[in-house]
């Protein structure tokens, strides 16, 4: 969801290094890139081992606060070519969710802010398996959930960890860059699109062949 449908993203990276010097810790850029998609278990891990002394609730609970007070005066906005990808898989009948490490109230509010949580047949949040990701099981339950193996599923991703998971749970993934580019990793795992748009554009060609598919 967030970085993918939603331009989250560089919201959740302002805020965890705003969160950081409130609280009298100096959160890199390069560290919240790193935690993207990542379990909340790994990230306390990360974080606490990177801060000594960080009390990583109270720094999370902080950059919550900033990012609802964000939301609640500026809103939210969705990637470039969200709708058009949705409807086209409705038009084409293709079963569609999110799978998000995101919590179930920020999940599914902000897919209701932006009027798209009626295209989904299900909302699956890491909190509803044991292991986040990049461990495979939040898109191992989530193909559960709509009836499909994951070798018949599509995972459209844009953070490293997310392809790890999508990947290890035996999803095709399409990797749509937001604030990662990119590397020989993501390309051993997945097909490389510029944007939405450029996927949409693929799927669109599907009653040929697409050449990335």
């Amino acid at each position: 969801m967030d970085g993918t449908l939603i331009d989250t993203e560089k919201l959740n990276v302002r805020f965890w290094i705003q969160a950081g010097r409130n609280m009298g810790f100096d959160i890199s850029e390069d560290e919240v890139l790193h935690i993207r998609s990542l379990d909340s278990r790994l990230v306390r891990e990360y974080l606490e081992k990177n801060h000594p002394g960080m009390d990583f609730q109270a720094v999370r609970e902080e950059r919550r606060r900033l990012m609802k007070g964000h939301v609640d005066s500026e809103g939210l906005e969705l990637k470039p070519g969200v709708n058009r990808i949705l409807d086209l898989l409705a038009d084409k009948g293709i079963k569609t969710a999110v799978a998000t490490a995101s919590r179930p109230d920020h999940a599914n509010g902000y897919l209701d802010m932006l009027g798209i949580h009626g295209k989904f047949e299900r909302i699956i949040c890491t909190s509803s398996v044991e292991n986040g990701k990049p461990s495979p099981d939040v898109y191992l339950y989530a193909c559960e959930q709509i009836g499909e193996r994951p070798q018949d599923c599509l995972a459209v991703e844009d953070a490293p960890n997310g392809v790890r998971s999508a990947f290890a749970a035996g999803c095709r993934v399409a990797f749509v860059p937001d604030l990662t580019e990119a590397d020989d990793e993501i390309r051993s795992k997945a097909d490389v699109f510029s944007s939405l748009e450029d996927l949409a554009e693929c799927f669109d060609r599907l009653r040929t062949r697409c050449d990335r598919f």
